[in-house]
């Protein structure tokens, strides 16, 4: 582990109940002898990038009474997840379009065959593993709000080129570029739910969150059940494409308008209210909340850190089974439904995936830190399905319908706790964005490879496909989390006790290059999980 950046051994040291209420340091102390040697102490540009705001409002706003602290967490809870929730819907009705321009006249229009619609879905991934790195960095780098907003407004344009597309290569193309620019909009929407929510409130937003991403193929379905009964002359695939991205633009202008970049300049927040809520996630989370500043040492121990490439492996071995969401509408024509019938069968398969959302939401809520027993057991029901699918009598088709629509659900569920988790379970602002790199690398490895294991010549029962899912993407997954959960008990067993040895051990030294040291707590020295004894993993 590296060494903390230690500067300005002879600086005053002032703390932060001593400053005058214009936010001007009084002199507090002006011998370094004064300063506990056992306080880590690291130079401003490497503190939490909202320790500037703390130290200029803290000590000039009341405190929130409790009627206004039970208005400001609706608020802020409404706030933040309708934004994200709405970012994620349309992120995921673009996704999954060209999934729905497969009953929609595709094949006819560009004369694309099946092999060239996997090879569609492979490329998408192959543009959103290649952009992964450099599109995290840029959004470390740049305000979080507006690179979002230029990351929507970016697809939504490739959405309606995709609508004009004649070939396939140029359909290539597009989702090569589509999958790009949607790289890193998920773990931007998950970093806004870290900065605003507290680690108890992630945990019950999580699901309520990634309902959107089942409700986009609900809306998707009667749109395009809707576009099934026009009568024009141009295929009713090429109009799902233009709605889908004038849906993106009007998107790209509201996030631009609304979406924060951090809680300093939300602004459907109060100062007081954003001095608050700073306080209370990093409480939470004893973890900083934002950094603009890359530091290497926490990517080294990313990399160093087993659960790092736990999470990693857990993530591949279960997208491996991803390609299943856009393939179902294909295989639900392969069992007999015809493509009206096979729109609203998706539309059934969505709700139903809401509904298992909302549910786990409410087992989140009342079964706290619990993640990886739940991750797990989501899985439980997939592998029970996809059983059935290889098993169950080819004329049986209601059961395997019913089997088809169980086998890519609550697998979703095991997704979203295991993203909100990669990062949680990390402190230091860099070390989470880079174990986020990681898991959002192995994802788009794995969707790259997903589509080629639905191979046209094992319809219509792809029997190895289903046996790989259940072998690997789902069981070798239960090992993978459970092994997580086991590996992060252990560590907090040993930080508990490490707490009740050092319990006034929670402080820390910034120093500023105006010559002054300010003690402040540790979660604003934006400290990694393996420094900060304190940080308890969530389990």
């Amino acid at each position: 582990m590296s060494e903390l950046k230690i500067e300005n051994e002879d600086a005053e040291v002032v703390d932060k109940d001593d400053k005058l209420q214009n936010g001007k340091y009084t002199e507090f102390e002006t011998s370094s002898d004064s300063i506990d040697k056992k306080e880590k102490k690291i130079d401003v540009k490497d503190a939490d990038e909202l320790l500037k705001f703390m130290d200029k409002y803290e000590s000039t706003v009341e405190p929130l009474t409790e009627e206004e602290e039970k208005k400001f967490v609706k608020k802020n809870f409404a706030a933040v997840s309708l934004l994200t929730i709405l970012v994620t819907l349309i992120l995921f009705m673009d996704k999954s379009t060209i999934g729905y321009t497969t009953i929609l006249g595709i094949y006819t229009d560009t004369g694309i065959s099946k092999g060239d619609f996997n090879n569609l879905n492979s490329i998408f991934y192959a543009g959103y593993l290649i952009a992964q790195w450099p599109c995290h960095i840029l959004m470390q780098k740049l305000p979080l709000g507006k690179y979002l907003a230029g990351s929507i407004f970016s697809w939504a344009i490739i959405v309606g080129l995709t609508g004009i597309c004649n070939n396939y290569g140029s359909l290539m193309a597009c989702r090569f570029f589509l999958g790009a620019t949607e790289a890193v909009v998920v773990p931007a929407c998950e970093i806004t739910l870290g900065m605003f929510l507290t680690t108890e409130q992630r945990e019950i937003v999580q699901p309520v969150f990634w309902a959107a991403t089942a409700a986009a193929p609900l809306l998707s379905s009667f749109i395009s059940f809707g576009l099934m009964h026009t009568n024009t002359s141009t295929y009713p695939w090429r109009i799902f494409m233009a709605i889908n991205a004038g849906l993106s633009l009007i998107l790209a202008i509201i996030v631009l308008l609304l979406y924060p970049d951090n809680p300093a300049n939300a602004k459907f927040l109060s100062t007081k209210e954003k001095v608050y809520l700073i306080k209370q996630v990093q409480r939470s989370t004893e973890s900083s909340i934002e950094q603009k500043t890359i530091k290497k040492y926490q990517i080294y121990e990313t990399f160093k850190d087993p659960v790092s490439w736990l999470f990693f492996f857990q993530s591949f071995t279960l997208m491996l089974s991803n390609s299943l969401t856009y393939q179902q509408n294909q295989l639900y024509v392969d069992i007999g439904v015809d493509n009206l019938g096979s729109s609203l069968v998706s539309a059934a398969g969505s709700v139903w995936d809401i509904l298992l959302y909302l549910i786990f939401a409410f087992v989140i809520l009342n079964y706290p830190n619990q993640s990886g027993y739940i991750a797990a057991g989501c899985l439980i029901l997939p592998i029970a399905s996809s059983i059935a699918m290889v098993t169950i009598d080819w004329s049986n088709k209601y059961a395997l319908l019913a089997c088809m629509i169980l086998a890519g659900s609550s697998k979703g569920i095991t997704y979203i706790i295991a993203l909100g988790w990669t990062t949680s379970s990390a402190a230091g602002y860099t070390k989470k964005l880079y174990r986020n790199v990681m898991f959002m690398l192995a994802y788009g490895a794995a969707n790259i490879i997903s589509p080629q294991l639905w191979n046209p010549k094992d319809a219509p029962r792809y029997y190895p496909s289903w046996i790989i899912q259940i072998v690997v993407s789902f069981f070798l997954n239960i090992v993978i989390l459970l092994t997580i959960r086991y590996i992060l008990a252990k560590r907090n067993k040993e930080r508990y006790q490490w707490v009740q040895e050092h319990p006034e051990d929670n402080f820390g030294i910034v120093s500023f290059t105006e010559g002054v040291n300010e003690r402040v707590n540790l979660a604003m020295l934006d400290l990694t999980d393996f420094e900060n004894k304190r940080f308890i993993y969530p389990l």
